[in-house]
């Protein structure tokens, strides 16, 4: 064999382990991407029942002298601080969310965008909104497995009943979602923590200040059966909603619901059930001049059918006049969320009273 024979031997061994080189390194990288399809743990360590408890703000209570009218708002003056209520648009609200943004490398289908974006719709217990961007430059918190997508926007819930945005609950998803942005090899971008949890922390406090629910109770005396009541109340126009009876309005929204005073749902088992409770959700229900003069009517007439009483949540029975005190108690609080930009039953308000 020549030496010229051996040097083309050699030059083409060099070739042929350029090009396997070459082919593993794509075959690496690709491979990191499809990790991105792997499922993602939920649960973040710091999360453990073992971390901090949540610094949660008191959930609104049905007690009180005042016929069931319960948190501060009842109490406070109109003046409130603004809010921009420029938040029923199909895009994140600056007022009640922050927003992480992950740009592709190039366009992702919506296909596969949907796996991935699954483990990062929460934050501890707070919700987390996703909208993606398309090749066309719009918007939407709809992704469509045929559409490519080039960027998504995880917009995060400053604060609800839970309390504000905790420190645990940003970083859980700020991993979440850098942990993504590195398997797909693509940048992100977001606010600074501090800012965050400043920002959930005056919210949070303007919410608490407005947080109201007005309840009623209805005693039936003895133990029913429960398909007795449920059937009652759903003759009368009431309609199963995740596990209770809602009232709903000419508008098509809930003005008030219908529960059974044990907590559970009314498609737990067959048991019986010797309370109810009637409930008027104040920032999430829409406003009216009647809202709680409409549920007591209600409540009577449902009180009637199944042979029970309809009192206050301390067990007294109704005052007279007492509904038209509250309903002009409650048009001040109408007034109050409007003015800080959380009008009552806005997107923005049962996203936050949650």
């Amino acid at each position: 064999m020549s030496e010229l024979q051996i040097y083309l031997i050699i030059v083409g061994l060099v070739v042929i382990l350029l090009v396997l080189g070459f082919n593993w390194w794509q075959d690496r990288r690709v491979r990191r991407r499809m990790q991105a399809h792997l499922p993602v743990i939920d649960q973040d360590p710091l999360l453990s029942d073992a971390a901090a408890p949540y610094a949660a703000r008191v959930e609104p209570g049905l007690g009180g002298s005042d016929f069931g009218l319960s948190g501060a708002a009842g109490k406070q003056s109109i003046e409130q601080p603004h809010l921009d209520a420029q938040a029923d648009q199909e895009e994140s609200d600056p007022t009640s969310e922050v927003v992480i943004e992950i740009t592709f490398q190039g366009p992702m289908t919506g296909e596969d965008l949907l796996q991935l974006v699954h483990p990062l719709r929460s934050a501890g217990r707070k919700a987390v909104r996703i909208f993606a961007q398309d090749t066309d430059g719009q918007l939407s918190n709809r992704i469509l497995p045929e559409t490519s997508y080039v960027s998504v926007q995880l917009a995060v819930l400053l604060a609800n009943r839970s309390g504000a945005l905790s420190a645990i609950e940003w970083s859980q998803i700020w991993n979440r979602a850098h942990s993504l942005a590195d398997q797909l090899e693509c940048s992100i971008e977001g606010p600074d923590q501090q800012s965050v949890l400043e920002q959930a922390s005056r919210l949070d406090d303007i919410c608490a200040g407005l947080d109201t629910q007005v309840g009623l109770t209805l005693l039936l005396g003895t133990t029913r059966p429960v398909q007795d009541v449920t059937a009652a109340a759903r003759n009368m126009g009431f309609v199963p909603i995740d596990g209770r009876l809602a009232w709903l309005g000419d508008h098509g929204m809930v003005c008030f619901s219908l529960s059974r005073a044990d907590a559970e749902s009314f498609d737990a088992g067959m048991a019986g059930v010797d309370r109810l409770s009637l409930l008027l959700d104040v920032p999430c229900s829409p406003p009216d001049t009647r809202a709680f003069g409409r549920m007591v009517e209600i409540g009577f007439e449902l009180a009637q059918r199944i042979g029970a009483e309809l009192v206050d949540d301390q067990g007294r029975p109704l005052q007279t006049g007492a509904d038209a005190a509250i309903d002009e108690r409650l048009q001040i609080l109408y007034t109050q969320l409007e003015a800080a930009g959380l009008a009552a039953a806005s997107p923005r308000a049962r996203r936050v009273f949650a």
